[in-house]
């Protein structure tokens, strides 16, 4: 049981009535009267609300909720009091949102059985398990002066997967820039490729080398192989986990936008028909998926990023070469998610970043500062900011001098912010696909 404000302003209006009495004695019996009154109304009240077990809620949302994007909770409370009541709502969210109390939600219930919804939506920035409490409903009369809590529903955990809810509008934005690609409109060609199409007759100035024996042998005629050119192409997604990309922007590190990116550059790849795969390394090659194409693949590559963490250790290019040179025999797009700090970091790392394109078309994504170019746009107050900002301008500098490295070693390269990286990839992909 909770007493109201309106509760304790009541009280001191009555003291300060009661004590106003011993100068006038006619308002010290008013109010004794009125304590009398407000005490029998607060009795009151506590009895309406505690006759019965009258207010019931329950929490809906998904098993499962995307990182970074906004993920709806609806809370659903139902009341059988006989009377209007006003209840207000505060769940217990997670400890990952850094929210000890969340704004309570208010409504009036005006009648019997009403059923009232609340929502909201929460946004995560971190993958893994979070857990809620219970949700709180303190629940009033229109006399306000006492109030009732309800402890309802059982805490639950949700797991916070790599961006998911996407996925089918970056499908859309393929589609729509690209909408003569083979890969949206199925188009059948002829040729001596590995893909087989079907079987049929053989007929005269076919090559003799498609004749298949078996079904020549089990029809007693002449039978071939008829073969389609091979549209289907491998897209791996590489992803630095190493120091580099745990910088944060807007509470998600570097390593969680590549992640999400890697899985939407995954879902159109799927769908225009090429083959997606995964390799993940630091100081050492660690998680490695095969590129396939296959029904409920995506799911396979879903859990395989939400496992996905960091040592915080240095990263190790040499060991990405060898194994991409292991795993990877087939010439292929791999993209490459990492972040270089300034020249002296690149060139170290060169000469492995070399050797990978020389057998496969490598794509190099990594990241603008943005609160370091919004740092050199504004305009400087002090000659120290203006030379902070000289020093600013050289490091952005270099992040161009990377690019033009990569670009005259035959290496392609994308410079990106981390809230553009997603449509980034996807549109560089979409032009470099064909060049395989």
């Amino acid at each position: 049981m909770y007493l109201k404000r309106r509760f304790y302003l009541l009280l001191l209006a009555v003291a300060l009535l009661t004590g106003a009495g011993f100068a006038i004695a006619p308002l010290f019996t008013v109010g004794r009267l009125l304590t009398l009154a407000l005490f029998v109304a607060t009795l009151a009240d506590i009895a309406l609300l505690w006759h019965k077990k009258a207010i019931t809620a329950e929490r809906r949302l998904s098993t499962r909720f995307s990182n970074g994007d906004d993920n709806t909770v609806t809370i659903e409370v139902k009341s059988t009091y006989s009377f209007p009541v006003r209840i207000d709502v505060i769940d217990e969210l997670p400890f990952q949102f850094q929210r000890r109390v969340q704004d309570p939600q208010s409504s009036i219930i005006n009648y019997q059985l009403s059923i009232v919804n609340f929502q909201y939506s929460l946004r995560p920035t971190r993958r893994g398990v979070y857990t809620f409490g219970h949700v709180l409903v303190f629940v009033s009369t229109r006399l306000g002066l006492a109030e009732r809590r309800y402890r309802c529903d059982a805490p639950c955990n949700v797991s916070v997967y790599p961006s998911f809810q996407r996925l089918h509008q970056y499908e859309l934005l393929a589609i729509s820039q690209n909408l003569q690609e083979p890969g949206i409109k199925r188009i059948r060609r002829i040729g001596h490729n590995t893909e087989f199409e079907h079987i049929r007759d053989y007929l005269r100035g076919d090559d003799y080398r498609t004749v298949n024996w078996r079904a020549t042998a089990r029809l007693s005629r002449p039978m071939v192989n008829v073969y389609q050119d091979e549209r289907s192409q491998q897209v791996f997604s590489i992803i630095d986990k190493g120091r580099v990309m745990q910088q944060a922007f807007r509470s998600m590190t570097l390593l969680d936008y590549a992640i999400n990116a890697a899985l939407a550059l995954s879902y159109v790849a799927m769908r225009k028909d090429d083959r997606a795969g995964l390799l993940t390394f630091a100081d050492q090659a660690d998680t490695f998926v095969a590129a396939d194409r296959r029904p409920g693949y995506i799911k396979t590559l879903l859990e395989k990023l939400y496992a996905e963490q960091t040592d915080f250790g240095e990263t190790d290019f040499s060991a990405l070469s060898v194994a991409v040179a292991r795993h990877i025999n087939k010439r292929s797009l791999l993209v490459l998610y990492t972040n270089f700090m300034g020249l002296v970091s690149l060139r170290r790392q060169l000469p492995f970043l070399q050797q990978i394109a020389r057998r496969h078309r490598l794509l190099v994504v990594f990241f603008d500062d943005v609160e370091l170019q919004q740092f050199i746009a504004a305009p400087p107050q002090t000659e120290e900011e203006r030379c902070q900002q000289d020093v600013a301008r050289k490091f952005a500098n270099e992040k161009q001098l990377i690019s033009a490295t990569l670009r005259q070693n035959g290496i392609l390269t994308l410079l990106t912010t981390p809230q553009d990286l997603t449509v980034s990839v996807i549109n560089r992909y979409l032009a470099v696909r064909h060049s395989i």
